[in-house]
């Protein structure tokens, strides 16, 4: 199979697109997932201005930008219709009201979404994200459910792993919805606080890289593959391992066995 092996760029927010673009391209990226946030070097009230010049940069070192990962403004819909971006990635945040009602609120989002996704044909990807999120690949499904096309899945391997997940089944059900596959890995570390979220590099997590290459494979998944640079020990630099880490999903791909 073919993917346009694509990175998070958050580990460089700051970075203008001539420098990134360089800078991702040397490490084996083809693509780019870009952060438009208030932090970073596009923001949303920047973006309408900023993005197509940004986007630009990085077509010119070989780099295609996948998806920002943003809000539903319509300047940020504007933007990415303008720079030919194809998607906005967001994540569904549960608040104080409890799951039930953050669920009617993110799909009232949604809903509201549809006329700008219809008018700049852009697509809405809802990535899976543990913790004070829709935190499972069948939540975020039944979420988007009933919704139009434009509205994807955004599977990621290490928050599938963490609601006890297997990709052998959880990307087969979204198989129909699946716009972008995120690969990280983590486990849980215990420390004097109790358990907690380690993201470590991709063989050393509990989720099974290979079998997510397999289950691909049998789905004759052809759309980006964007490693998110998340790792919790910095002591190495986020470059060394994000290197590694493209290789052995390269080999994965390739090879796709599973460890089971």
């Amino acid at each position: 199979m073919s993917y346009l092996w694509s990175v998070f760029t958050k580990p460089w927010i700051g970075l203008p697109g001539d420098e990134l673009g360089r800078l991702i391209s040397g490490l084996g990226f083809a693509g780019a997932e870009v952060p438009v946030r208030e932090s970073a070097y596009v923001t949303p009230a920047t973006a309408e201005a900023e993005l197509p010049k940004f986007t630009a940069q990085l077509r010119a070192e070989g780099i295609e930008p996948i998806s920002v990962a943003s809000d539903l403004s319509e300047q940020v819909f504007a933007a990415c219709a303008e720079s030919g971006v194809p998607m906005i990635r967001i994540m569904a945040d549960l608040g104080p009201d409890g799951y039930a009602a953050a669920v009617r609120r993110n799909r009232e989002l949604l809903e509201h979404a549809v006329v700008l996704t219809e008018r700049y044909d852009v697509q809405v990807g809802v990535q899976l994200h543990h913790g004070r999120y829709v935190s499972s690949t069948l939540g975020v499904l039944q979420l988007i459910d009933g919704l139009p096309e434009r509205f994807k899945l955004v599977w990621d391997a290490a928050h599938d792993a963490l609601a006890g997940d297997h990709p052998a089944v959880t990307l087969e059900l979204g198989a129909d919805r699946l716009g972008i596959v995120n690969l990280k890995n983590v486990h849980y570390l215990r420390t004097g606080d109790g358990w907690k979220t380690n993201f470590v590099e991709a063989e050393d997590g509990l989720s099974d890289w290979p079998a997510v290459f397999a289950t691909l494979r049998q789905l004759k998944y052809t759309g980006p593959i964007c490693l998110t640079g998340q790792y919790s020990d910095p002591a190495v630099p986020v470059e060394t391992r994000l290197e590694k880490d493209l290789r052995f999903a390269v080999t994965s791909a390739a090879q796709h066995p599973s460890r089971e």
